[in-house]
């Protein structure tokens, strides 16, 4: 599975924005070539809510454990919430291994899961899962506009 693959499932979803920052947007030059994940059904990314879901294509200054840095390497984050972590989360897992669901190295506590190339354990795995953070995200916003 590839990133571009992930974020056409994600952009397939009703009312999601998939923010992909490149050379000359308006984004710092850190963010570009990853990609950000929201519910947002007027097209417009939300001013104070964070994304769902993430992918990363680098290592961030204060996030390198996953050695993103390889060529063709990328991390999918997903909120999932904190009680769902440990359900899903692969205790043997190093930072560093592809294909294996585990705490998001900086937002674990936060109910967050990471995976380093998704591919043929976790794959459909991380897609239902950003399908699930998708509604998630959707009924906060439900629940905002009452």
């Amino acid at each position: 599975m590839n990133m571009h693959e992930i974020i056409s499932h994600v952009r397939a979803l009703e009312g999601a924005l998939v923010i992909t920052p490149t050379q000359g947007d308006d984004f710092p030059e850190l963010a570009w070539g990853d990609a950000f994940f929201y519910y947002a059904p007027d097209g417009r990314m939300p001013e104070r809510t964070q994304p769902y879901g993430t992918i990363i294509t680098k290592n961030y200054p204060d996030d390198s454990s996953s050695e993103l840095d390889a060529p063709g390497r990328f991390r999918v984050n997903i909120h999932v919430g904190g009680a769902q972590v440990a359900q899903l989360v692969d205790g043997t897992a190093q930072p560093s291994d592809a294909d294996a669901i585990r705490v998001h190295p900086l937002y674990g506590d936060a109910g967050w899961v990471s995976v380093v190339d998704p591919a043929e354990r976790t794959g459909a795995t991380v897609l239902a899962l950003l399908g699930d953070a998708h509604h998630a995200a959707q009924a906060r916003a439900a629940r905002r506009m009452r």
